[in-house]
C-alpha cells in the first residue's frame, strides 16, 4: 500500500490526509453548486459546512479518545502526538458533531434546516467514500481474517508503522467495501436530490444507506477495540445503529411537508 506520498526526515506526506483533504474539497464543490441550484446562498451553505468540518475533525478525535480511553488514561502524552493528530478518529463521531455544528449555524442564519441540510447529503457520501481510499492506501480500518479472492495483504512496513495494520496476512478490504457503498449511496443521492424532494427526504435517505452501509461492514472489520456490551455488536455498531432510525423519521417527516422542485 502507499501510506507516505513522500518523507522528507521525520515529516512525511500522508496519503489518508491528501485524501480526506481532496473529498472535502470535491463535497464543498458540489455542494456549493446544488446551494446555487435550489437558490440558496452557495457562500454561506460553504461557510457552514467548513465549520461543521471543523468541528467535525475535533469530534472523530475525542470519540477516538473515549473509545480507547482506557488505552490514553494510561498513557495521557499520546494523546497531543504526532501520530495521534494524523489519526482519522471515528467517522460518527466527526458526523454528529458537524450535523449538531450545521444544525446550529442554519438557526442562527434562520435557514430552512431540513432544506439546507438536504444540500450536504450527497457531499458527505462521496467525501466519505474518498476518505475510506485513502484508509486503503494508509493500512487503517483494515479488515478480518479473509480467505475469499478478493483478500488483500499489506506489505508496507510503512503502513504498519504508520497504522499498525498486520503484515502478510489477508484480510477483508472493509476500507474498499466502504469505499464502494460510499459511492453507490452517492449515485442513490445524488439523483433523488435532482428530482423534486420534500425537504429532509435526501438528508435522511443519506441517513438511512449510509447508516445500513457501516452497520454491515462492521461485521468484516478488525476491532482494536474491547466490545463494551458484549455481543456481536461492537461500539461503532451501536453508534451507527440509531442513524438509519434518525434517517427514516426525517424521510416520514417529509411525507408530510410539500415537495421541493428543483430549479
Amino acid at each position: 500500500m502507499f501510506p507516505k506520498i513522500f518523507e522528507i526526515g521525520g515529516f512525511f506526506l500522508p496519503s489518508y490526509g491528501v485524501m480526506v483533504a481532496a473529498g472535502f474539497l470535491i463535497a464543498l464543490w458540489l455542494t456549493g453548486k446544488l446551494a446555487t441550484r435550489a437558490g440558496f446562498d452557495p457562500e454561506r451553505v460553504s461557510n457552514i459546512a467548513i465549520y461543521g468540518a471543523l468541528a467535525g475533525l475535533l469530534g472523530a478525535k475525542v470519540l477516538m479518545f473515549l473509545v480507547d480511553f482506557d488505552y490514553y488514561a494510561s498513557r495521557p502524552g499520546e494523546i497531543f502526538t504526532f501520530a495521534s493528530l494524523q489519526a482519522g478518529g471515528i467517522f460518527y463521531g466527526g458526523l454528529i458533531c458537524a450535523l449538531g455544528t450545521g444544525y446550529w449555524l442554519m438557526r442562527k442564519h434562520a435557514l430552512p434546516v431540513a432544506a439546507t441540510l438536504d444540500l450536504y447529503g450527497p457531499g458527505l457520501a462521496i467525501g466519505q467514500a474518498i476518505g475510506r481510499i485513502g484508509c486503503f492506501a494508509a493500512g487503517c480500518c483494515w479488515g478480518d481474517h479473509c480467505e475469499r479472492p478478493w483478500a488483500v495483504t499489506f506489505t508496507s512496513p510503512d503502513a504498519m508503522q504508520v497504522t499498525g495494520v498486520p503484515l502478510n496476512v489477508p484480510m477483508h478490504p472493509t476500507q474498499l467495501y466502504e469505499a464502494i457503498s460510499g459511492l453507490a449511496v452517492f449515485a442513490i443521492v445524488y439523483r433523488a436530490i435532482l428530482k423534486p424532494h420534500a425537504p429532509g427526504s435526501i438528508i435522511g435517505l443519506y441517513l438511512v444507506l449510509s447508516g445500513i452501509a457501516r452497520f454491515a461492514a462492521e461485521f468484516f472489520r478488525y476491532h482494536q477495540q474491547p466490545n463494551p456490551f458484549a455481543g456481536p455488536l461492537w461500539t461503532a455498531t451501536w453508534i451507527s445503529s440509531p442513524l438509519p432510525m434518525l434517517g427514516a423519521w426525517l424521510l416520514m417527516a417529509a411525507r408530510r411537508t410539500p415537495i421541493i422542485k428543483p430549479a
